[in-house]
């Protein structure tokens, strides 16, 4: 299905894949998947069985249309080993080729992880800690200036603490080399200022997302046609996940 957006709830068939491969997931599994246990220690009140089974989610998401190559960041490694383990189960329960097992795919050499801008994790919506691609220029910019530090290097060529560590991350991919090679000498020899780091961030980050920004808009300004895309996804993904769930329902033996 390529180019199709939806809407995930559009898609009713997804939540009865997600019941058959949860049949078949251990708790153990997910258990040790580490965004179910950063959440329930940030959140511990509210450890609940959809956020738990979320893997199994995704992996239903994933495999109605037997996907084979899935975009994903650095965090969602581990998902997609559950979203493997749940097409090798199924193959191997029921004696069936049925479903592939999806490869991670990146869009550079290696998986991406945005830091958040306070210091630790990733960025993200729940945590409060992020910057949105809708944001205004002035919004981004009073973001990053508040993003957490430290006192500053002590020791020359010392090691970055996380906090450090994420800013450097952050202006390495909005920032060219040779702004990011600048700011790490001034980090070796005790010389950087927090403040002109940010600036730069800060800039570069507008840079790249004012782009990105303006066709949100663009978009968002025509409400008509967003619904005509989702309306249009909507079919198609219902088309492909139909086909999938009618060949589990007969592998597994439903009438």
């Amino acid at each position: 299905m390529p180019n199709t957006w939806l809407v995930q709830s559009d898609v009713p068939e997804t939540l009865e894949l997600y019941l058959y491969f949860n049949m078949n997931t251990y708790l153990g599994e997910l258990g040790r998947v580490t965004t179910f246990k950063e959440k329930a220690r940030q959140q511990p009140d509210n450890v609940n069985a959809g956020l738990f089974t979320y893997p199994t989610l995704m992996a239903a998401d994933i495999l109605q249309h037997r996907a084979k190559f899935v975009p994903v960041g650095k965090d969602q490694e581990q998902n997609m080993e559950i979203a493997r383990k749940c097409a090798r189960r199924f193959n191997n329960i029921y004696k069936t080729e049925l479903f592939p097992e999806p490869q991670n795919y990146y869009f550079g050499a290696e998986a991406l992880k945005v830091p958040g801008l306070d210091g630790t994790g990733k960025m993200g919506k729940s945590d409060g800690n992020c910057i949105y691609l809708c944001d205004e220029e002035k919004v981004v910019r009073k973001k990053v200036m508040r993003a957490v530090t430290d006192n500053g290097p002590q020791t020359p060529n010392s090691e970055e603490p996380e906090v450090i560590e994420n800013l450097f991350k952050m202006m390495s991919i909005v920032s060219d080399a040779e702004t990011v090679k600048y700011f790490d000498e001034k980090w070796n020899d005790c010389s950087l200022r927090y403040g002109d780091m940010k600036k730069q961030l800060a800039e570069d980050m507008v840079k790249v997302l004012n782009p990105i920004r303006e066709r949100i808009q663009e978009f968002s300004a025509n409400t008509e046609l967003l619904d005509k895309i989702a309306r249009q996804g909507a079919e198609k993904a219902r088309e492909s996940a139909a086909a999938t769930l009618k060949e589990v329902r007969k592998i597994i033996g439903f009438k």
